[in-house]
């Protein structure tokens, strides 16, 4: 390993998150120091073009020309780099001839999806294989699904000190969070509902909340699974269903059975948005879910999908503008009860735009602690793993220290 050229190399620098993150290892790490990296893409110009927009500090950034579908050229780039991150979707469409490449070249990978069913198809086809090469895999190194999955591993590391056992059962709530959406978000959903309206099985499927844990692993527990308006108790107010809960509530239970039940073999986890108490709370959830349940529908209608990608939707390579994303911050607030009814309650903050700014800095240093901080005879070294699951606390560190996110405990006892 000590014979690659870089540690890390940023693929489909030129999408819009990648472009974001491309200016957050230069910002956070330079050229050629502790990180050396190197920027890809299959248009030359385009990332020549980034590289110039990237300072005079980064005259001495590589450019490495690599194409989605031409799997020699993705052959040569995982030859010369530790470390490959992925910013290019809709991932089940274009992201597997890169996963394959760096299955068998034993490099390590992170990505930002949220596709459960293409994770879902990555892992029965290459995990097997990526155990044999080394190659350690993890997806979902992005606003989905770093605070939900870190914020449940934090609050479950806080109940155990506290009271000696994890929380059987773990909710997380949205209290606030402002961002914009990307083109590449839309497309990766339009696709989704595309495939799904295609294959009975796989609604089924994305129903299922164990969809990506190992076959063996089953509970008999009913997840719950916040679809309409609902009055939550334990947080003394109203909410809605979270768009983002399809695939962090996955990732979550994929973690707890990739560290051997460590939450518990019954473990209970969903997630939602508080709208406000009375009144106004229900209103407002009232709102949201019809809101959601509209733009679902519609999706899954071809005219009303096609008018809104048309006329309403952002286009791939669209988001918001730097300022929004300066603006932008969420506040995730978790509560964990015990079997023997002990509670604890923690949050989750960060500091920029959920889905761009921030998922720029937990993707960078997801993948530094890939290069950095994971030794791969401590742990299983290749195979499909989560966030938690591989890089733990390690991440944890690095996000509070540089990435702007913050956990805490608010109250345990």
């Amino acid at each position: 390993m000590s014979e690659k050229a870089f540690d890390i190399v940023v693929f489909g620098a030129t999408s819009f998150v990648g472009q974001i993150l491309s200016r957050y290892l230069m910002q956070q790490y330079g050229v050629d120091g502790e990180l050396k990296w190197a920027i890809a893409g299959r248009s030359e110009p385009k990332l020549v073009t980034l590289k110039s927009s990237l300072g005079d500090a980064a005259k001495e950034l590589p450019v490495v020309v690599a194409d989605a579908s031409d799997e020699a050229s993705l052959a040569n780039m995982c030859a010369r780099t530790r470390v490959v991150i992925s910013t290019v979707g809709p991932y089940a469409l274009y992201g597997e001839p890169l996963v394959r490449a760096c299955v068998e070249a034993g490099v390590d990978y992170c990505d930002l999806t949220g596709e459960v069913q293409w994770i879902r198809r990555m892992v029965q086809q290459y995990e097997a294989r990526a155990k044999e090469t080394g190659a350690r895999i993890v997806h979902c190194c992005g606003f989905d699904s770093i605070p939900s999955d870190l914020g449940v591993y934090f609050l479950q590391q806080q109940a155990q000190q506290r009271f000696g056992t994890p929380c059987n059962t773990v909710k997380m709530r949205v209290k606030v969070a402002k961002g914009g959406m990307s083109g590449g978000t839309v497309a990766s959903l339009v696709n989704v509902t595309k495939e799904a309206l295609a294959d009975p099985a796989l609604r089924k499927e994305l129903a299922n909340p164990y969809s990506i844990c190992p076959p063996e692993f089953r509970p008999k527990l009913r997840q719950h699974n916040v679809k309409a308006a609902e009055y939550d108790e334990d947080y003394g107010a109203w909410t809605a269903p979270f768009i983002m809960s399809a695939i962090n509530t996955r990732v979550v239970h994929r973690t707890n059975a990739l560290t051997g039940a460590a939450y518990g073999s019954e473990f209970g986890y969903d997630e939602a948005m508080l709208t406000g108490r009375g009144l106004k709370g229900r209103a407002t959830a009232l709102g949201i879910a019809a809101g959601l349940g509209g733009f679902m529908a519609a999706t899954a209608i071809r005219p009303a999908r096609w008018a809104l990608e048309k006329f309403v939707l952002p286009k791939p390579g669209e988001g918001p503008s730097p300022k929004a994303q300066e603006e932008g911050f969420y506040d995730l607030r978790f509560v964990g009860i015990s079997e023997k009814g002990k509670l604890i309650r923690t949050k989750v903050t960060g500091d920029r735009d959920p889905g761009y700014g921030s998922t720029g800095k937990m993707l960078g240093e997801a993948a530094m602690c890939l290069a950095f901080d994971i030794d791969a005879s401590e742990r299983q070294a290749g195979g499909f793993w989560t966030p938690a699951s591989l890089l733990g606390q390690p991440l944890l560190d690095r996000l509070t220290a540089k990435a702007g996110l913050t956990f805490e405990v608010i109250d345990g006892k």
